[in-house]
């Protein structure tokens, strides 16, 4: 009895931090998305509407770019530092990580020196090449601060692997691609599902990146943001918000139910 007083002590603060700051705010969140004229149907117009529908899916689509790009290139990364040793190769990690260090808005504007009217790359190359403002310049942007995610959980996982199945492998004439494939990558399997999940959630949700390079392209966090300020729009910037934590919602849930590991979203 002692035992389960303590335990529910402990587990007050845990309640009452999450009813107070996720439980309530979600429900007002959700009670204001259908205080408008519209009602439900104001759901209906995300879907009907060009410029919410647009948003939704460029949201979307980009997260999806920016999560499989960084699988790619943080897997091949985090294989190579985690198994090598080599001078140098602190500092090439620290580099590597150094996004964790930088909030969105830094990330933006590193974007427009690269590839803004008077970036880097505009003064080097002949012609006009301006890709900051685009929607390639905010993919890059997102996968700047995802990719230092996805290499250390891959880093974490590849330390954990049995290098005596790699062994057997290549004792029964396994080629080196053919251990990747058949070895090394099932056992990350996990580990990079759980890592996408949040490189996808993070891409999402990101909004100081996107306020700095999205003049000229909507994606949910900007547009929520100009239906909350510059239009007043209460109920439409909460019925965003809405859809927009429900798809991420749905992919951490797929993330989690094919890794079998918890899985948490980077802010």
């Amino acid at each position: 009895m002692i035992n389960r007083k303590f335990l529910l002590i402990c587990l007050l603060p845990l309640f009452v931090f999450s009813l107070t700051f996720l439980a309530l705010p979600l429900v007002r969140l959700f009670l204001a998305s259908v205080e408008s004229d519209s009602g439900w149907g104001i759901y209906f117009d995300i879907l009907q509407k060009p410029r919410y529908l647009s948003a939704l899916i460029q949201t979307v689509l980009v997260s999806l770019a920016v999560t499989a790009a960084a699988l790619v290139i943080s897997t091949t990364a985090g294989l190579f530092l985690a198994r090598n040793r080599f001078t140098g190769r602190g500092i090439l990690l620290s580099i590597l990580t150094l996004p964790l260090a930088f909030p969105g808005v830094v990330v933006g504007f590193l974007i427009i020196l690269l590839g803004g009217r008077q970036g880097l790359v505009n003064q080097l190359l002949p012609g006009h090449v301006v890709f900051a403002y685009s929607i390639f310049g905010l993919f890059l942007g997102y996968l700047y601060f995802s990719i230092p995610r996805v290499l250390l959980t891959v880093m974490a996982a590849t330390e954990k692997l049995d290098r005596e199945l790699e062994d057997a492998a290549r004792s029964l004439g396994a080629s080196p691609l053919a251990v990747v494939r058949d070895v090394i990558l099932p056992g990350l399997a996990p580990s990079l599902v759980a890592a996408g999940a949040i490189a996808f959630a993070t891409a999402m949700g990101a909004f100081g990146t996107a306020f700095t390079l999205a003049t000229n392209i909507d994606v949910l966090p900007m547009v929520i943001y100009t239906e909350f300020t510059l239009s007043a729009n209460i109920a439409m910037a909460s019925a965003l918000s809405i859809v927009l934590g429900l798809v991420t919602w749905a992919m951490l849930l797929l993330a989690r139910s094919l890794s079998g590991t918890s899985v948490a979203a980077g802010g």
